[in-house]
């Protein structure tokens, strides 16, 4: 069966949202009301704002504003990598903040774990696995790299191991695959959207209020607090905690500063036994490939494999239409390059096919500020990254929003921003120039052009 063949039967939509589990949609916000907190957005930034404001201060009243239903975005499409990393990776962090990296790390690390409690304690269904997770190389440049990062990740107390050719396919084998870094305890894999799911009825049985169908129109400083209204209503409330991922914020300030870019997936059928014994994988680690323009992969509760990334992709002016999250080209290449990997599965084929849009920008870390006066606080910018790290930029935001001079709020990578993007057209000019760039590097043993080392040099770039 070809490639086209096994996806030729895809249905177009997110496996994670077509579940049955999928809670009923609360009602929209009609007529004003007020809180203590108003939060935009009920995607995984917000629901841990929400959540974790309660629990820091039970007394706090907390209302919700989502445009559509909980976890429906980003947070419900992802591929489910929970990464203790707050930087977008060991590497990310150690080039722009290498005298905190390991506070970064270790706060991190922290932050994984209290996820991991804060499922337990709630009896969220995510089926919540600490799996470590699984580089792989494909060609001897990458196997190189890996080679460095481990030796430079030792030095910094991460538990990681490199394996040859033949190590690395005893635990997932594919032709080919040359090498493998397999950091032990950096990574949990979750369910994505039944994590989002989770933390709302986590946040309803701790008394948020929530409305959803209730996209904010805008918000606006309002006496002694501010002022976030719907079409059919209002919340004024004192503070207001704005996490809006790739959709136009609501500050002017924000607007150049993340660029939207649409993320594509694919989901497997159940792999049979047999299937599963030809590729190994006892360890169920979460899998990325070394590319510039990489894959990500991992296994399901019921032996699925979903298969994502590889070819991100902008659309000039920052465009963001339900009609891009399908992409035959780009889902046409994912199946080519899964089989391509896993020769031994021919003849499996794909159920879902599915798109999302993530923001990033140009330091690929989350970042934060505030706004109004200390009234309002963001964070935007994960990059793909926000599973697990939303949850300490959630705690980022109400430092910040509750004046309190945290550990978190004093660190330099909370306390600077990324450089802006520029306008239309250069952004897209840019933007193409560096993913065409990135593509050349992984055809060419990771050799990088004059563009990608000028870009390197002034900390601005693009990533996949």
């Amino acid at each position: 069966m070809s490639a086209a063949g096994a996806l030729a039967g895809a249905r177009r939509g997110v496996y994670w949202l077509d579940d049955p589990a999928r809670p009923d949609v609360l009602p929209p916000l009609v007529g004003r009301a007020a809180a203590d907190l108003v939060v935009v957005g009920g995607g995984y930034s917000r629901l841990w704002t929400a959540l974790r404001a309660v629990e820091r201060d039970p007394g706090r009243s907390v209302a919700v504003l989502e445009a559509g239903a909980c976890g429906y975005e980003a947070s419900g499409r992802n591929g489910g990598f929970a990464a203790a990393s707050l930087t977008h990776g060991f590497f990310n962090g150690l080039e722009r903040w290498p005298d905190e990296l390991s506070r970064l790390d270790a706060m991190g690390a922290q932050n994984l774990r209290e996820i991991g409690e804060t499922i337990a304690r709630h009896g969220i269904d995510c089926h919540w696995e600490e799996t470590g997770e699984l580089a792989v190389a494909a060609a001897p440049h990458q196997a190189a790299e890996l080679a460095e990062a481990c030796d430079l990740m030792r030095e910094h107390g991460h538990d990681v191991e490199l394996l040859d050719a033949a190590g690395v396919r005893a635990r997932v084998d594919s032709p080919t695959y040359v090498a493998g870094l397999l950091d032990r305890t950096g990574t949990a894999m979750v369910e994505p959207a039944r994590l989002a799911w989770g933390l709302r009825q986590a946040c309803l049985d701790l008394g948020v209020v929530i409305h959803e169908g209730s996209p904010v129109r805008s918000v606006e400083p309002d006496g002694w607090g501010v002022v976030a209204r719907t079409a059919r209503g209002e919340v004024r409330a004192r503070r207001v905690a704005l996490a809006t991922n790739a959709f136009p914020p609501l500050l002017r300030r924000l607007r150049l500063m993340t660029v939207p870019v649409y993320d594509h997936v694919l989901m497997t059928e159940p792999l049979s036994a047999e299937q599963r014994a030809a590729i190994g994988w006892a360890g169920r680690e979460g899998v990325g490939d070394s590319a510039n323009l990489f894959h990500y992969f991992r296994l399901t509760r019921d032996h699925r494999i979903l298969w994502g990334g590889y070819d991100a992709v902008y659309h000039y002016g920052s465009r963001i239409d339900r009609g891009l999250e399908q992409s035959d080209r780009t889902h046409g290449l994912l199946a080519a390059h899964f089989f391509e990997t896993f020769p031994q599965l021919e003849g499996v084929r794909f159920t879902h096919r599915w798109g999302g849009v993530i923001d990033t920008c140009s330091r690929f870390a989350a970042f934060f500020g505030t706004a109004y006066a200390g009234r309002a606080a963001y964070a935007l910018g994960y990059t793909g990254l926000g599973v697990a790290a939303t949850r300490f930029g959630a705690d980022v935001m109400l430092d910040l929003l509750d004046g309190v001079a945290s550990e978190r709020a004093e660190l330099e990578m909370v306390r600077t921003k990324p450089l802006p993007f520029p306008p239309e057209p250069l952004r897209a000019l840019g933007i193409n120039a560096t993913r065409w760039s990135l593509e050349r590097a992984d055809r060419s043993g990771g050799h990088r052009n004059l563009w990608l080392r000028g870009l390197d040099r002034v900390g601005l770039g693009f990533d996949s």
